[in-house]
């Protein structure tokens, strides 16, 4: 299987996510067409002791790939996946979703037929249960795209180390960090194309991943705004930077909670400003992609 052109990898980043990720991971391996492989790149210090004996025997019986990393990255942990990987197809996915049983074979056609560069997936959030399905990515329709959602998306592998990987400048919950890549694609002529029959069901779980780094409306956090910022200082693609920039300052206070509760707005600017200075320096750095 490792010689075939369409053999597939999947990559998990994982951070703080127990019984939920096994339960990824056991329903992957149960899809009726097989992965080449699965890939769980894992951020957590320490798992429950039943959570660690599982993916320890799994990783005996080389069900699955399974890598530590010691710095939690989301866009890191991505790369470290890629260069690891021996499939040509990499599929990304996040630690906490139902797949659908078709996933594979769709998003494998999509990339088989070359309709586009990067082939998003769609994503069925737990919100869309209460009929709010306005989402980019819960259309029935095949298209075009200028973006994609990191939780269920697939690239070829040298397509991939062409773009330069994933900016490893993205720090914390690494917001932004899907755009910037995809506008680097668009740049240079690729396309993204929307597959609706490649499908999961996003879980959304409230504990590790992301949301380890606490509710970004009342966190002064600064990790939570830099990466919004630094896509806007980077991106070719971004026009009016100082206008969005702005505006973005503005948008982060102008919300029901901030005014349901005035008290959380110094807050969130001290968060906002903070974040906004990081991201200056990472620009002034340069971006950190895969050589």
């Amino acid at each position: 299987m490792l010689n075939e052109p369409t053999g597939l990898s999947i990559i998990i980043p994982t951070y703080g996510r127990e019984q939920v990720l096994v339960d990824t991971v056991e329903a992957l391996l149960m899809l009726p067409e097989p992965a080449y492989e699965i890939i769980v790149v894992d951020q957590t210090p320490v798992h429950e002791p039943e959570v660690h004996g599982r993916l320890e025997y799994w990783s005996e019986k080389k069900a699955i790939r399974w890598l530590k990393q010691a710095e939690p990255s989301i866009p890191k942990a991505m790369n470290r996946g890629a260069l690891e990987a021996k499939g040509e197809l990499l599929l990304f996915l996040d630690d906490d979703i139902v797949p659908d049983p078709n996933l594979l074979r769709a998003h494998r056609q999509a990339n088989e037929g070359y309709r586009g560069d990067i082939i998003a997936g769609r994503v069925f959030q737990p919100w869309h249960e209460d009929g709010h399905n306005s989402d980019t990515f819960t259309g029935t329709t095949a298209e075009l795209k200028e973006e994609f959602i990191g939780c269920n998306f697939s690239i070829q592998r040298e397509k991939l180390a062409t773009l330069g990987g994933f900016d490893e400048n993205f720090k914390g919950a690494a917001y932004q960090y899907e755009r910037e890549f995809a506008d680097r694609a668009l740049v240079t002529g690729g396309r993204i194309w929307y597959e609706p029959t490649a499908l999961i069901r996003h879980l959304h779980h409230q504990s590790g991943g992301t949301r380890s780094r606490g509710d970004h409306l009342t966190s002064w956090n600064p990790r939570h705004p830099v990466g919004a910022y630094y896509y806007l200082l980077i991106s070719k693609r971004v026009t009016g930077r100082l206008r969005r920039v702005l505006a973005r300052f503005v948008s982060s206070v102008k919300t029901r909670h901030h005014l349901r509760k005035p008290w959380y707005i110094p807050v969130t600017l001290c968060s906002e400003v903070m974040g906004f200075f990081w991201a200056v320096g990472l620009r002034l750095r340069g971006q950190k992609l895969l050589e």
